[in-house]
Order: structure tokens, then sequence, then C-alpha cells
């Protein structure tokens, strides 16, 4: 039996040519079979050549999934001690990797059903990065079923609990990253951020957490959700953290085709050198956009004018370190939302589920066993794809059906509109500050509840955040106080490769004191 795809019958062929109304007789079809036969040839060839693999520089056992006793927040997905060099920045510090982020030999599920079989053979670019720095992984945080939330509660591992309060959610997707941290299960975490989950978590689970710039830190090896909006990045329990993995971590790497023209050769990756350069005569503006939003607009809760209040006095305390303050309008941001709407839903409709995570057309790594797994459990599994994910195919394929790519060619081209207002404003401003979430940690939903009422919390926090992953502007959220009880999350945001700067400012704002306390 040969390797590589058998001949398609004629009658197959004649199968594919109805779903694009094409019309073609038996006769016909045949001499297209007889066309075709070149490229099953050229499968067949590729079947007998190696592939390129990410490489995997360090012994491992397969780990563990713990106990409940081990795992009291449900943050974890598998357990680990992957131990890297013997000296490096990361020597000593426990790390924990999002599961949607390969680590060799360790199963990997990206919150899904549909991955439930799926070990890599191969460590993600960052995994490699932070093993030659000399940390150690300790295992592999739980996420949302495939990354497709915003609040903790839709992995098929379980919902994530929140280290203040049980039964709220702990932001996400990047849920578990953030509950390991704070119950100092972990020292550093990497996290995904499409249209915050990095900073969500954060945010609700008082931690910190940083979008970087984008490109900066190579996703190769990650599962895609959408190219263009794509980011990996560092989280932690204070700005220290946070610079020691992004210099562990970002850096060219050929083989993701997002960093190209990202990063020049004088950008200075020793961010932990400059952390306590401080921020005296930086100025800071409130974004009145991203304060008092009723939501109605998008059908989102209003912002809690309590939260506000917390983050405009954090920002505003900075003045006693030199900042210079001030407050502006900028309503593109609240425009930001739409198109980032129309990017994720369009985008990841084709790139991640038709796509398998996957797609094509871009020169780069191509993870193919983490393909394969994939297609074999939307084959086999479809009815396993979460709701979120449901309803980003059903309003992909409906306007893919009647209007073609119209309104994702639309957004991505006007996506500089948002990008050109951001830039404008920093013309004036080095940073640009808002709550991260409009309100604090919302309740955990029950998969009993109705479809709207369990999707519909899942995605109502993001408007500030989901505006920087189209922009590609770095973006941090830092825990600036409490409201009733729970964490509330400052986001800043600067200039393109100015990551430093936001560090700078988390690591100035801890001289002011704890943030628990204010």
């Amino acid at each position: 039996m040969p390797v590589g795809p058998e001949m398609p019958t004629v009658s197959a062929l004649q199968s594919i040519a109805k779903t694009y109304g094409l019309d073609i007789d038996p006769e016909t079809m045949a001499g297209y079979r007889e066309l075709i036969a070149g490229t099953i040839d050229a499968c067949r060839f590729a079947e007998g050549l190696p592939e390129h693999k990410l490489p995997v520089k360090y012994p491992r056992d397969a780990g563990w999934r713990p106990t409940p006793e081990e795992n009291p927040l449900n943050g974890w997905a598998w357990r680990s001690n992957i131990e890297g060099a013997s000296t490096g920045i990361l020597k000593g510090y426990r790390i924990g990797i999002k599961d949607a982020v390969c680590v060799a030999g360790i199963p990997m599920r990206n919150g899904s059903r549909l991955l439930e079989a799926y070990v890599p053979d191969v460590d993600a670019t960052v995994v490699t990065r932070i093993l030659d720095a000399g940390g150690t992984i300790v295992g592999k945080t739980n996420c949302e079923d495939f990354c497709f939330s915003g609040a903790g509660y839709t992995s098929s591992l379980g919902p994530v609990a929140n280290p203040f309060d049980a039964t709220r959610s702990p932001g996400a997707s990047s849920s578990g990253s953030a509950a390991v941290l704070a119950a100092n299960e972990a020292d550093l975490a990497i996290g995904g951020d499409q249209g915050g989950s990095i900073r969500l978590p954060a945010s609700w689970s008082g931690v910190y957490g940083l979008k970087p710039t984008y490109g900066l830190v190579p996703y190769t090896g990650c599962a895609t959700m959408e190219n263009t909006i794509d980011h990996v990045g560092p989280m932690a329990n204070n700005a220290e953290g946070l610079a020691r993995l992004l210099q562990a971590t970002a850096g060219t790497d050929p083989l993701d085709p997002r960093q190209r023209g990202v990063i020049p050769a004088t950008h200075n990756t020793d961010y932990l050198s400059q952390l306590k350069n401080g921020i005296e005569g930086k100025k800071i503006a409130l974004v009145r956009e991203g304060f008092a939003q009723d939501g109605k607009d998008v059908g989102f809760p209003p912002s809690d004018p309590e939260v506000d209040r917390r983050v405009e006095e954090a920002v505003r305390s900075l003045t006693k370190l030199g900042a210079i303050v001030e407050e502006i309008s900028l309503p593109r941001h609240l425009d930001g939302y739409y198109i980032w709407s129309l990017i994720i839903t369009l985008g990841s409709s084709e790139f991640m589920i038709k796509g398998a995570g996957i797609g094509s057309n871009w020169a780069g790594y191509y993870n193919t066993e983490l393909g394969e797994a994939l297609t074999r459990g939307l084959r086999t599994r479809p009815n396993d794809l979460p709701a979120a994910a449901i309803m980003v195919l059903l309003a992909g394929d409906y306007l893919q059906s009647r209007y073609g790519g119209r309104y994702y060619w639309k957004a991505q081209n006007q996506r500089h509109l948002i990008r050109d207002a951001y830039d404008a404003a920093f013309k004036q401003y080095d940073m640009l500050a808002m709550p991260t979430t409009p309100f604090t940690a919302t309740k955990q939903v029950d998969r009993k509840a109705s479809l709207v009422d369990y999707v519909a919390p899942t995605l109502n926090m993001l408007r500030n955040t989901c505006v920087a992953d189209i922009t590609g502007h770095p973006s941090i959220s830092i825990p600036c106080g409490m409201v009733g009880g729970l964490p509330v999350g400052l986001m800043l945001t600067g200039r393109h490769l100015e990551d430093t700067l936001l560090m700078q400012a988390a690591a100035a704002f801890e001289t002011l004191g704890d943030w628990r306390k204010m």
C-alpha cells in the first residue's frame, strides 16, 4: 500500500465540485483526475522526507495529573519537573506554561476535549528559551476551552477558581497561570493574549501580566488563534518577575512570521537593568473612554464606579514619583472592539477551526502533529467544540458564504484607524491609562445555564484590553487595589517596543505600598 494519499475517484472529485457550484461531466472530470495525479505523487514524495522539528534539548519524564489536593484552584492541567540549564537569569524559578504552549512529552489540551490524546513532540521556542535561562517548568496551567473565553469556567478540565473568592471567575483565558501565581504555586508563568487573555486574569486574580509588543516574543510552537493578533508573554507576582521572564523569552525567531520587521537590531532586551529607572517626567494620559462605560452599545455590563475611582487614584498617585498625569479623550478606543470582533471571529473561524490552528500561506514553522491532532478531534468529536467556538464558526461561515471575505478584509484595513489614533496620542504622552477590566471578577456560571447566559459573560469584560491586540502596542495590567474584597487592575499601554517603560511604571508603583491595602 503506497505511503500518502490515495488517488481520488471521479465521483469523489464530482462531490467536491458540487460544493463550489461547478457542473463538470464525468468524462471531463476524468481528465482533471489525471492532472491531479502529479499533486498526489508530490504528497507521497513528501512522506519520505524528514520534517523540520523544533528542538527538545532538556530531559524530562511524562509528569502527572495533579490530585484535587495538589490543585486546590484547579490552576494546573498537568504537573512536571523539567529542569533547564545549570545557570541563567531564571535559575531557581518555578515556571508554569499555559496549556496552549507545546512542551514535548507533556499532554496538551488547549482546554479542549478535542485534544485529549495529544502529546507534543516539540518544545515551543519560549519553552526552550526558559530552559536555556535555567528555569524549571513545574507544569502546564489550565486554560479556557480553545482559549475562547475571558472568564475562567469553560475549560474541559473544569473551572479555575478565583484566588480571592472561589465562587468567582479568575479571568481568562490564561486563568490557570494567574491562579497558580496568586497561590504561590509558581514564581512566573507564560500566558497568551488575543483579546486580553494575559491582562484579564492578571486583573481579576491580583497578579501582573504583560502583553508584549506584537512579535516581540516568538509565538512558534503555541496554539494559534489568529495570526495577526496572537501574543504570548509573561505573568508574575511583581514587575521584576515580568522583566526577568521577558528578558529570557524576547527576541527574534526566524520561524515566526509575526516577527518580521518588528524588532530592530538596536532594541535593548536587557529589561532587568532598566527596571529601576523610574518614571520621573513621564506623561500619563487617563483615557476618558476607558472609564464610565455604560456598555449598552455592545451589550456589556456598565463600569463599576468604584473600580474607576481606584484606578484613577492609582494613576494620580504616580505624580508622587514625578510623573505628569492628564486626562484625554480618545474616541477611537471604543471603536476598537468592533474591529477586533470581526478579526477574531472571522479570522479564527478560518485559521483556527477550518485551518486546524495551523492555516496556510505564511512562511515559518508549521506544527504538523498539532494540526493533525486537532483535525482528528474536529472530525470525530465536533460536538465537543465549545459554544463560543461554535458561535465563531457559524458567524464566520454565514458571512463567508454570503459576502466572501469582505468584512475580514475591511477590518484588517481599518485597524490602522485605531492604531493611528493611539500613535497620535503617544506623540504627547508616554503611556495611556485605564482600568484593565471595567468591573471586578464576576460569578462563575454553571454549565447547566442557558446558552446565552453561559457564553455572554465569557467576553463582556474585554472592551479595554482587546484594543492593544489589534494595535500591537505593549500593554500591562498592574494590581492597584481592592474593591469589595476583589482585586482591581490598572492597565497601562505604551508605544511599540517600549515594554520596558511599562515595567518601570509597575516597579515604581510598587514603591508606593502594598496594593492590597490601597
